[in-house]
């Protein structure tokens, strides 16, 4: 969220709206945000105190059910936004919705999400009564993109994530074992934010290392600045290698968006919300979730094949700046005020 948070307001900024953002704790991504009133807090009288002095006429509020609450008994007059970004498995993303169901029905003047399949439908059916806006999330395609640096002498896989399940990091680091064996100087590059990590999963993580014999192949970069992400996305993709997304569901896959952006080609599990940026063979490859051996051979086809590859990184780069640019969205999010508050 700090990614669309940061990106969108900053492009709504310079289309005159006066946006603030407020999250309940702190944390690594606070040090990407620069230029952007930025509020830290969870206590409920100063949460009040800040809207009722900024007068605000609309709070998008993203995921947090109970804050959206909080705001509306709090005599807020505006409109409320619900936003959906992504909600992990199918099975857990459901039985959130049941949790959010009366609230959404009673405090949510609209809802808001990104263009992915599984969350129009299951919107579209629970609350066919609630205004709704469906749009593509944005990326800063002016102010981050590909940068050039000396090749390295090794390719390398990336992954970007949380050491959680729905990212799935476990097939990730099989896939780098797998691909190991025929190419042995094979570099795999892990970025996370190790604060957000599941703590049940972080000692089932170094094991996993260990027993692959990954360690010392695999390099973890924690709470890297996001305009420094630039940089490695490019050097991956320079490197013959290339970001390796292994995520079971997502809403939309902003570190495949980027990577594509900085000709650093993906190759991804179909999770649902990359649909809309990768085209097999076009502007990226899929292969099967659960399936090694499928991951392994569209990986050397990536890696080897340097005609597709090139096509892929060329049309992959243009399909995001002419589709997901701040100018489309800011477009579709003043329609969405506009008709909210007409």
């Amino acid at each position: 969220m700090e990614t669309l948070n940061r990106v969108r307001s900053k492009a709504l900024m310079d289309r005159g709206y006066e946006c603030h953002l407020l999250y309940a704790v702190d944390g690594e991504g606070r040090k990407n945000i620069k230029g952007i009133k930025t509020f830290v807090t969870n206590d409920n009288e100063e949460i009040k105190r800040i809207i009722e002095s900024e007068n605000y006429d609309m709070i998008v509020v993203c995921t947090d059910i109970h804050l959206l609450q909080k705001i509306k008994e709090m005599g807020f007059r505006g409109k409320a936004v619900f936003e959906i970004q992504g909600l992990g498995t199918t099975d857990t993303a459901l039985e959130l919705l049941k949790v959010f169901d009366p609230s959404i029905r009673e405090f949510a003047d609209a809802l808001l999400y990104p263009r992915t399949s599984h969350l129009k439908q299951w919107f579209e059916q629970i609350f066919p009564e609630i205004p709704q806006f469906c749009f593509d999330d944005p990326l800063d395609t002016e102010h981050f993109g590909y940068v050039s640096y000396p090749v390295k002498p090794f390719p390398i896989i990336g992954w970007i994530g949380r050491i959680e399940q729905n990212k799935n990091w476990t097939e990730y680091l099989r896939i780098g074992f797998e691909l190991r064996k025929q190419i042995p100087d094979l570099y795999l590059w892990m970025f996370d934010d190790d604060t957000l990590s599941d703590p049940s999963q972080r000692d089932y993580f170094e094991f996993s290392v260990r027993t692959l014999n990954l360690s010392e192949r695999l390099i973890r970069y924690s709470n890297i600045p996001h305009e420094q992400m630039a940089d490695y996305l490019s050097i991956i993709g320079d490197s013959g290698g290339f970001l390796c997304s292994t995520s079971i569901r997502e809403g939309f896959g902003y570190a495949v968006a980027e990577a594509m952006l900085c000709r650093c080609p993906v190759l991804s599990t179909d999770s649902d919300g990359v649909k809309r940026l990768i085209t097999h063979n076009v502007t990226g490859k899929y292969y099967n979730l659960g399936d090694i051996m499928h991951a392994v051979g569209e990986s050397l086809t990536l890696m080897r094949n340097r005609d597709l590859r090139n096509q892929i990184i060329s049309a992959a780069e243009q399909h995001i700046k002419n589709e997901f640019s701040t100018s489309i969205y800011c477009n579709q999010f003043q329609s969405m005020v506009s008709k909210l508050t007409t």
